[in-house]
């Protein structure tokens, strides 16, 4: 049996009924595991959302999953992908006291060296938003926190995968 946890990012295609979330959020609760990241959106099909969801679990935990997950009448079907299989994006918000962008070039720097970009300025503060991979935001954040952080939020995985999902052609079926 393989015990080896690897992140895993579970990509739920649904119907959008209201209760769904909170039965899929238990099927993780009864199993004790704990859900990094969760974002909900439209997917590439009318009338389909579609949920990614990021774990740590072993493999033969996500395959246990993703029969549970499927179980939900609501459910039209559920992926899972490691790291490497797929290409995502995080994105964050940093508000900031104002008068650090002027008084620290440092802040300027990291400003700069990490992409981010300031979408709003007034006297008391500024907002920085940076998308990109987890290990960016972390170290953004390390490098802000320093000066401090009024607020900070972040949103959930969104990811595409590097090979073809088969939803499209599924859909089409379950459509007609």
């Amino acid at each position: 049996m393989d015990t080896e946890i690897k992140q895993y990012t579970v990509s739920v295609y649904t119907e959008n009924n209201i209760g769904l979330l909170n039965r899929i959020s238990a099927i993780f609760q009864r199993r004790h595991i704990n859900i990094e990241s969760l974002n909900t959106s439209p997917s590439e099909i009318e009338g389909v959302s579609r949920f990614t969801i990021v774990i740590n679990i072993t493999e033969s935990q996500m395959k246990k999953i993703q029969g549970q997950i499927e179980k939900q009448v609501e459910v039209i079907k559920a992926y899972y992908h490691t790291e490497d299989e797929t290409i995502y994006q995080e994105s964050c918000l940093f508000k900031i006291k104002s008068d650090l962008l002027f008084d620290e070039r440092q802040i300027q720097n990291i400003i700069k060296e990490s992409n981010a970009r300031i979408v709003t300025v007034n006297k008391e503060f500024f907002v920085l938003e940076k998308s990109g991979r987890t290990q960016e935001i972390e170290l953004l954040y390390r490098e802000l926190s320093v000066f401090g952080i009024m607020q900070f939020t972040r949103s959930g995985r969104i990811a595409v995968t590097k090979d073809e999902m088969k939803i499209s052609t599924m859909l089409e079926a379950f459509q007609h």
